[in-house]
């Protein structure tokens, strides 16, 4: 039973609560950064790191936060562990994959996802059940950003992770341009909702059947 509800734990930010498509958190740098996969995993690991370590470190310490100022501390928590996420990418990552990350990693201190399991999760329950609430969130961006990212590379670059898909494709550069970001998170916000939609349905005429 304990293996199931942990389980839960890690799956709920991958599907049911998906910051992205799901909950709608986070738009700004999934529209900057998703015009390639290596952008979409590096800036979903990057914060993946930040949510597992401020939710742990949050959960730990909840019982000396005071309430009256518990988002400058949670802020001040955040932004350590952004700092060192920042400095190793810059030490050990491609100048030009940082240069294409720019401010969005110094950003991740106020990324609403963040602050948001900080306030809703972290700050309410234990520590372990926190790092897996913190690391499935931290996927389901990641995950959320790398389809984002491979449709938008292959339809606007013709490449995926820079490899040339077919040397016959005519790649259409707007999509990876802002009004291409726009066109394919749309398109997937509409297909997720419709989905929940069906699901909600579906689940609906069972119960009247059984009503």
């Amino acid at each position: 039973m304990a293996e199931q509800d942990n389980l839960k734990e890690f799956t709920k930010g991958i599907i049911q609560y998906n910051p992205l498509f799901v909950l709608v958190l986070g738009l700004c740098p999934s529209l900057a950064v998703t015009t390639s996969v290596k952008n979409g995993l590096a800036m979903g690991g990057a914060a993946t790191f930040v949510l597992v370590s401020s939710n742990f470190i949050i959960s730990t310490v909840r019982s000396f936060i005071p309430r009256e100022i518990r988002i400058p501390c949670f802020i001040v928590v955040i932004a350590s562990f952004v700092t060192m996420v920042e400095l190793l990418m810059k030490a050990y990552l491609p100048p030009e994959l940082n240069a294409s990350l720019g401010i969005f990693i110094p950003l991740i201190v106020v990324n609403c996802i963040i602050l948001y399991r900080a306030e809703s999760f972290a700050y309410k329950n234990k520590p372990f059940v926190s790092i897996l609430d913190g690391a499935g969130a931290g996927v389901g961006w990641m995950l959320s950003l790398c389809l984002v990212s491979a449709i938008r590379e292959v339809l606007g670059a013709g490449t995926i992770f820079g490899l040339k898909v077919s040397g016959s494709y005519q790649p259409a550069p707007v999509m990876i341009m802002a009004p291409g970001a726009f066109i394919v998170l749309g398109l997937l916000l509409g297909f997720f909702n419709w989905r929940k939609l069906r699901k909600s349905e579906k689940t609906m005429r069972e119960y009247m059947k059984h009503d």
